[in-house]
């Protein structure tokens, strides 16, 4: 399979220019601390570039930015309708994007760009989609019950969801995470893992870029500490 999609015409170019800040209510900001780490290239152990050292306190903010978009923003009172309408201006963000984002994920997590392009980057934006289709199907149910009654299910947004995202596949696995979480009303946190941040802080641009309302999709880069 990977050597049919290595076949397949791609024109990596490695990325010079990165997102190293966290997202947070709709900024991107340094650490509070003002620490960074450094992100590397596995395939020489070369720096690619210093990324912000989230800690406590970036986490606290974090966490009161999604509590607040949650409970006083627009985003679980939306239709689901209108939050689909903001995950395909997503997905179509990240199509337009999709080389890029594989030149970035080749260069921070070591994978082939061709893989990275056509498996990994492919992948994340149809399950943004999917999760798009899926907001405005999310209803609750009338079930049948004995006797002269009417009962029903009420399906509503849960609240913040914090996410913590893995090395192996990160901008997928964040695309698994925020996807559903979204699609429902909820507000994110996400925490990339410390060694491939990157392609995360890229989909915060686009998630920026699509006009998300602030406090939505947070996103701290850190040490695996933070994840507690």
């Amino acid at each position: 399979m990977f050597k049919n999609l290595m076949k397949r015409n791609f024109s990596f170019s490695a990325p010079t220019k990165f997102q190293n800040k966290a997202y947070i209510n709709g900024e991107f900001v340094n650490a509070a601390s003002g620490n960074t780490f450094g992100t590397y290239n596995p395939a020489d152990e070369s720096i690619i570039c210093e990324v912000a050292d989230a800690g406590n306190e970036d986490v606290e903010r974090a966490v009161a930015a999604a509590r607040n978009a949650f409970d006083h923003g627009p985003w679980r009172t939306f239709s689901g309708h209108e939050r689909g309408k903001y995950l395909y201006r997503l997905a179509d963000l990240i199509g337009q994007n999709a080389e890029e984002l594989a030149s970035l994920e080749a260069l921070d997590n070591g994978k082939h760009a061709a893989v990275a392009h056509a498996a990994d980057i492919n992948l994340v934006e149809r399950q943004i989609r999917q999760y798009a289709a899926w907001a405005d199907k999310f209803m609750g149910e009338v079930a049948p019950i004995h006797g002269p009654y009417f009962q029903f299910t009420r399906r509503e947004a849960i609240g913040v969801a914090a996410q913590i995202i893995p090395w192996n596949f990160p901008a997928l696995m964040m695309a698994w995470k925020i996807g559903p979480a979204l699609a429902t009303g909820c507000t994110t946190i996400v925490k990339p893992a410390e060694q491939t941040p990157l392609s995360a802080l890229r989909i915060a641009e686009l998630i920026h870029e699509a006009g998300f309302p602030a406090g939505v999709v947070n996103v701290l880069p850190g040490q695996g500490n933070i994840g507690a």
